[in-house]
């Protein structure tokens, strides 16, 4: 895949060498400014005392993964004894969460002859009093070392009609978006709208019946510390358009992570016993993501369907994760489906209100559990939970959790929207959210908000949490001041499940566990402005 790479680069570099030197015709300026502010009640723990929910004597022997695996923040993470830690209380104790965020956006296009661009972005992300200069007490200055945090988000050189074809070629530093963006997007959906873009050349070939993208990027360059180091991401993106308001895509997407793994680098014996036994022998992990999609209008009604399957050869960086004692699952790997649909009406009405059913389904594992035999075997090796890996995804499921990477899970629910002025949009959605593969907490009794063990240590005697996550009601509207200026607003409010209070590993692509000390209700308002230029 690296080399690969570098050749698409030599021969990118060579092809747009003689354009680039063209006259140039043509500069423009754009930009914008999204300001948003966020209120979540009854959702988050305190970020220096996030919960631990199970200790790890409680869990022995069961690996639980993920990066929210470990000791209380600040100590160091005992993988002996992992314990169980949730960033969410889903109760009043915990301090309730307010911040607002501010994305500026400034781009400058250059226009050259033979249908050359060259377009370079700055963007700078950050929460409102994160970047004030001065100490109001003694009158400091804290101006940063270096300037402020701005970062080249885009920089690319693009050729179009290039020898006389429909091919054109992008490379260097650029957005990507496929689709609805739900598997590779832009992180532009809000809340914590970072942005996201990739390095590396997108090569498109426009007709007009179809359309086919080719692209390779580099997530992650460690050179020289490992020769076959580089996290890549690749893929083919293909779509017919050869019927009117309808759409159709097929496309392959393949991340490939060759990061050297061992779980020990112990002495010469030590070592001599992974061989023999290829315990400690992790393989390159690819990630290949097939999927189909589809979406049009007709006569008042629309939809949107898109389906994929997911296959991890070799699971390496999860299976890593997963250790009983020291060695993970070497052997770690995976399939799981994933899909999303939505089909709307509009009325030729008043208002032109529109109803729609939507619904989403995201595979997932949850293997953490074990029996009686596999606690008691000293050899006992746990298998990884490996869920569908969202990739680079810009949709969102939930307000309160989850977000972009929310795996394991499924989601029913409608609304309706209407536009009750001409420049004033209002919606309201209901949707309803379960686990897909429960996790199996240790049995226990409640002592207050307390969770009690019965059998310490007896880790095989669990019981089944629930799997309802609850439902979400949002109310929000859009005013278009100006075709440039927009404002919204929102409400949303959680009606909390049994399955957040016990706990299921739904977040970050199934490796995160949210679970609480309570099940109320929580509440997400929010107030953003939009400018663009």
């Amino acid at each position: 895949m690296r080399k690969t790479l570098i050749v698409m680069c030599v021969a990118a570099a060579v092809f747009m060498t003689a354009p680039a030197f063209a006259e140039l015709q043509n500069v423009t300026v754009d930009g914008s400014i999204q300001i948003r502010a966020n209120y979540y009640r009854n959702t988050f723990a305190s970020p220096t005392g996030q919960s631990i929910r199970w200790p790890g004597q409680f869990l022995f022997k069961r690996p639980i993964g993920g990066v929210l695996q470990g000791a209380v923040p600040g100590q160091t993470a005992n993988l002996l004894t992992p314990n169980l830690i949730s960033p969410y209380r889903w109760d009043s104790r915990g301090n309730d969460v307010d911040h607002v965020e501010q994305r500026t956006r400034l781009g400058v296009h250059a226009d050259f002859t033979d249908q050359v661009t060259a377009y370079i972005e700055l963007d700078n992300y950050n929460l409102w009093g994160d970047d004030f200069r001065s100490d109001w007490i003694d009158g400091t200055d804290f101006r940063p070392v270096g300037g402020s945090n701005v970062e080249i988000y885009q920089a690319y050189v693009q050729a179009d009609d290039m020898w006389g074809s429909p091919l054109a070629m992008r490379i260097g530093r650029q957005e990507m978006e496929f689709g609805s963006g739900w598997l590779v997007g832009t992180n532009s959906a809000a809340p914590f709208f970072t942005g996201l873009s990739f390095d590396g050349i997108r090569a498109s070939y426009n007709v007009d019946e179809f359309t086919v993208d080719v692209f390779g990027t580099q997530l992650a360059e460690r050179s020289p510390r490992w020769q076959d180091d580089n996290v890549t991401f690749a893929g083919v993106y293909a779509s017919w358009l050869g019927m009117p308001d309808h759409e159709f895509d097929a496309y392959w997407l393949w991340l490939r992570d060759p990061t050297p793994l061992a779980d020990t680098n112990l002495i010469f014996l030590a070592e001599w016993f992974e061989d023999l036994f290829g315990v400690d022998d992790y393989d390159t992990h690819n990630v290949h993501t097939f999927c189909l999609r589809g979406a049009g209008t007709f006569e008042g009604f629309d939809y949107e369907a898109e389906v994929a399957w997911q296959l991890h050869n070799d699971a390496s960086q999860v299976g890593y994760l997963f250790r009983p004692f020291v060695y993970g699952d070497n052997r770690a790997d995976s399939n799981n489906w994933a899909g999303q649909a939505e089909v709307g009406y509009t009325f030729d009405a008043v208002a032109n209100p529109r109803v729609f059913l939507k619904g989403a389904y995201i595979g997932g594992e949850d293997n953490r559990d074990l029996d009686f035999w596999e606690w008691l075997n000293p050899f006992y090796r746990a298998d990884a939970s490996v869920s569908f890996n969202r990739l680079f995804s810009d949709v969102h499921y939930s307000r309160f959790f989850g977000f972009r990477d929310m795996s394991n899970v499924w989601l029913a629910g409608g609304g309706v929207e209407a536009m009750v002025m001409e420049d004033l949009e209002v919606a309201l959605t209901l949707n309803h959210l379960r686990a897909i593969e429960e996790f199996r907490s240790p049995a226990h009794f409640r002592l207050g908000r307390f969770r009690v063990p019965i059998a310490p240590r007896f880790s095989f005697w669990d019981t089944s949490n629930s799997t309802n996550l609850g439902w979400e009601a949002e109310l929000n509207a859009t005013y278009h001041y100006t075709e440039d200026l927009v404002f919204e607003a929102g409400w949303a409010h959680l009606f909390a499940g049994k399955g957040l209070e016990e706990g299921q590993f739904v977040d970050r692509h199934g490796l995160g566990f949210v679970g609480g000390s309570n099940d109320r209700d929580a509440d997400y308002v929010y107030l953003e402005t939009r400018l663009s230029f």
